[in-house]
């Protein structure tokens, strides 16, 4: 080649003669991560209607709660009402919650319960109103004729799927000129479309909330699917509710409590801690006090990735798309993110009408959220 005597800063100026330096990889700096549908993993089964339903049962409930404040003698009244008479049967052994006392169901007349007062030797305590009755057990006589059959009937739980799309559009001469870093600017946007519908799938598996009038959609009514937020109900505790420890920042004693809630009034197999990250700061500081390093220590960790208590393991999950004054504590065997069947997330090519090739990336999903009960969450804890 011809000696020229121009510099390397002066070369180019008007001619390609030096190769450009651009990096093959593009950065990408917004947050795309889909922890909790990771956690959750595939489904083994896809929904096959727009409206997605399951059953849901459960056992006879062995719990009620007194409904009475007209004790002329609250140490030895015999009779009082309860909330669910249906839920007593003569010779039921029942105890008030944080009694000594034992008592005998003789009658039930409606919601009226008859009752002996202090049965096998305990001391008769005072009743009150709204005071939770634990039912023992029934105790049968001998050669008596069957009982009365009882029985729960089992409830159909529904939630309707959420059409995700993206458009792509990419004119001929952008699909014929060299890109850099990519070799493809058509598979490149798909690429981008699709981390952003995932992102947001996650985000409305969480937040998500139907419409209050015609949830299957319309041509004016766009469907749209229950989050696991608006899905829950019995165990919604809130800083400030009765019985609740005291304070907003999230503590051990307050992440308790809810597990202990669940665990009493279900089955359910918490595994799953979802917070945002203010409240992972709150975690990780569970056990900062008792942490401890030797002199050639040069790692300080501050994280907890697996909460451990006496009401199950929980993997805890950090995403961005929690409500930061929330921790959801979840049972993932109950949970599934279903795609309506051939409708997982796809690429559907569009008839052109000009210069230009564009397409559709599609997706439709629904949440399965089993017995709500076994789930919980916690809401207005401290931010800042």
């Amino acid at each position: 080649m011809a000696f020229t005597g121009k510099a390397t800063y002066s070369a180019g100026t008007t001619l390609p003669e030096l190769a450009e330096d651009v990096s093959d990889v593009i950065g990408l700096i917004s947050p795309y991560e889909t922890h909790l549908l990771d956690a959750l993993g595939d489904p083994m089964r896809e929904a096959r209607s727009t409206r997605h339903e399951w059953l849901e049962d459960e056992l006879l409930a062995n719990k009620d709660a007194v409904n009475d404040s007209t004790f002329s003698n609250p140490a030895s009244d015999t009779d009082f009402v309860v909330d669910n008479g249906s839920r007593f049967r003569i010779g039921d052994q029942i105890q008030i919650e944080g009694s000594e006392e034992l008592m005998l169901v003789t009658n039930v007349s409606t919601n009226t319960l008859t009752v002996v007062r202090g049965y096998a030797g305990t001391t008769p305590e005072n009743l009150a109103d709204n005071k939770v009755i634990n039912i023992l057990g029934n105790a049968a006589l001998e050669g008596d004729d069957q009982p009365t059959a009882r029985f729960t009937n089992r409830s159909r739980c529904s939630n309707y799927t959420q059409i995700f799309t993206a458009s792509i559009k990419i004119s001929g001469t952008d699909m014929a000129a060299s890109q850099l870093s990519l070799a493809d600017e058509l598979d490149f946007q798909k690429q981008e479309r699709l981390r952003e519908l995932i992102r947001d799938l996650e985000n409305t598996v969480i937040n998500g909330g139907q419409p209050s009038g015609n949830p299957e959609g319309s041509g004016d009514v766009r469907r749209s699917m229950k989050g696991i937020i608006q899905n829950l109900s019995s165990n919604v505790v809130h800083t400030g509710d009765s019985g609740f420890p005291s304070g907003t920042e999230l503590d051990e004693e307050k992440l308790n409590y809810v597990l202990r809630k669940i665990w009493e009034n279900s089955n359910g197999n918490v595994n799953l801690i979802v917070v945002g990250g203010f409240q992972k700061r709150k975690i990780n500081a569970f056990c900062a006090d008792s942490r401890s390093y030797g002199a050639n220590d040069t790692t300080f960790t501050n994280m907890v990735g697996i909460y451990e208590s006496d009401f199950g393991v929980c993997r805890i999950v950090t995403t961005r798309w929690m409500p930061q004054d929330a921790v959801l504590l979840l049972d993932s065997s109950r949970i599934n993110v279903l795609p309506l069947a051939g409708r997982s997330f796809h690429y559907k090519p569009l008839a052109s009408s000009g210069d230009y090739e564009c397409g559709e990336l599609i997706g439709e999903y629904t949440l399965e959220l089993k017995n709500e009960a076994a789930h919980g969450i916690i809401r207005d804890l401290s931010i800042s």
